[in-house]
């Protein structure tokens, strides 16, 4: 069935249009509340980011879910992956976050977590696509859902965190910056490396409602990357709004992408005697991680972009480790979902157990150059289109078997996203505008 209003990972846009209104989103919060009420009486955790019309939504599916009778926990601004973490503790029907995760402010979106802490599936979406499009009815009052807020959610949330390093793991001696992105993360992430012993020079952490993402996190870490080098830092550490993601710059300011980021974890599991069998990459993941974790005897299989898809091959192949270069990493042995302090703790306990730096640890991955573009669109592009076909095909010659050319629309924004990859870095950047180019003649 072609969903309606849900795409990959629930609904997003810019608030006030499309779906991201306020009217939408009570129906929405009531839509979900009459189905899980099929199964009896539910809760449903709320929580979400930083950006100013969270309130406005939280409100809004606060009120749904109540007039459809289920009863709502409230967390207020916590990460994405720690949602997905206490629906499991608090044995939830269900987890609602309120983000548009690396997108700017006047964006949001709306997203769920099942009771297990993973992605809803297909049918449960469907029939809550099925209850919108109902006449909305209010229970009676004596049926009404009641509400209240987790006022220890924070701390709750810290403690999963530190738990899933070694016993004992002491982060004493190194110096950190961490840049929370004025988002999600910015009240939990300083107390976990702090708490843990280390130094830590904490940036994009005072949000105003207005500034998540702005020119700070893992989307924008230039600041960060600098600060290491002002600071002489070990590392820096950088998260995306809503927490999911993280990226790392070494002493020497150069930045960590999420590739490098999954071969160190897989690594430092082998060097300890651990199982890895294998990692989950994306068609975005750059062809020389691949190598690197081939060199370690470690496999590697690549899925559609997109955690949510990565998490399926993950199921599917029973492993647990997987995740993009954009640094939303699933370490499934301790995680349900991408969480960016979880994934970097793994790295620092690399750092830490190895008595390695995070430059020597990086340096087995010899990336190969990689250059993407996003064309923004005025009108859908077909990407079959036998013009781009051609030209597409003419790059894969010129390539000659050594590289990658990927064309992906973007599920979220009106963009279509050109990747070109190859071992000569002007080549593979010809090459890349030459498609461009063409897509944007298409868009046009």
């Amino acid at each position: 069935m072609v969903r309606k209003y849900f795409g990959t990972d629930g609904v997003r846009g810019r608030v006030g249009e499309g779906v991201i209104t306020p009217e939408f989103v009570l129906k929405l919060g009531w839509a979900v509340g009459q189905v899980f009420a099929r199964e009896g009486r539910s809760k449903v955790l709320i929580g979400k980011d930083t950006r100013i019309s969270g309130y406005m939504f939280e409100s809004a599916l606060e009120a749904g879910l109540v007039a459809a009778g289920v009863d709502v926990l409230l967390l207020g601004p916590m990460p994405t992956p720690a949602i997905a973490y206490l629906t499991r503790t608090f044995q939830a029907r269900a987890g609602i976050v309120i983000s548009a995760s690396h997108n700017p402010f006047y964006d949001n979106g709306i997203k769920f977590f099942s009771a297990d802490g993973t992605k809803l599936p297909d049918e449960l979406e469907i029939a809550i696509e099925e209850a919108i499009d109902a006449t909305m009815a209010t229970v009676e009052s004596a049926k009404l859902g009641k509400v209240r807020r987790i006022d220890d959610a924070a701390g709750r949330y810290i403690e999963y965190c530190k738990s899933t390093g070694q016993t004992g793991l002491s982060l004493a001696g190194l110096k950190i910056v961490l840049d929370c992105a004025n988002g999600a993360t910015y009240h939990v992430a300083p107390a976990v490396f702090a708490e843990l012993g280390a130094e830590v020079i904490v940036m994009g952490a005072s949000p105003d409602g207005l500034n998540i993402n702005a020119n700070v996190g893992s989307t924008h870490p230039g600041d960060m990357q600098a600060l290491v080098l002002r600071e002489c830092a070990d590392f820096g550490i950088a998260f995306d709004g809503d927490g999911d993601r993280v990226l790392f710059a070494d002493a020497s300011g150069d930045l960590v992408d999420g590739d490098e980021l999954l071969y160190i974890i897989a690594a430092e599991q082998l060097r300890c005697g651990e199982y890895c069998e294998g990692v989950v990459g994306t068609l975005m993941s750059n062809l020389g991680f691949e190598l690197a974790l081939k060199a370690l005897g470690v496999s590697f299989e690549r899925a559609q972009v997109g955690d949510r898809y990565v998490k399926e091959r993950m199921n599917a192949l029973g492993w647990q480790l997987g995740g993009e270069n954009s640094g939303h990493i699933i370490c499934g042995d301790v995680s349900t979902t991408g969480d960016g302090i979880v994934a970097a703790l793994k790295v620092v306990q690399a750092i830490v157990r190895s008595g390695k730096s995070l430059v020597e640890l990086r340096k087995p991955v010899s990336k190969f150059p990689q250059i993407m573009q996003n064309i923004r669109i005025q009108k859908p592009v077909d990407l079959g289109d036998s013009e781009l076909a051609a030209a597409v095909a003419q790059v894969e010659l010129e390539l000659a078997g050594r590289g990658r050319v990927l064309l992906r629309a973007s599920g979220t924004e009106p963009l279509v996203r050109v990747m070109v990859e190859g071992e000569n870095a002007v080549q593979v950047a010809d090459l890349c505008q030459r498609l461009a180019d063409k897509v944007q003649k298409l868009s046009s």
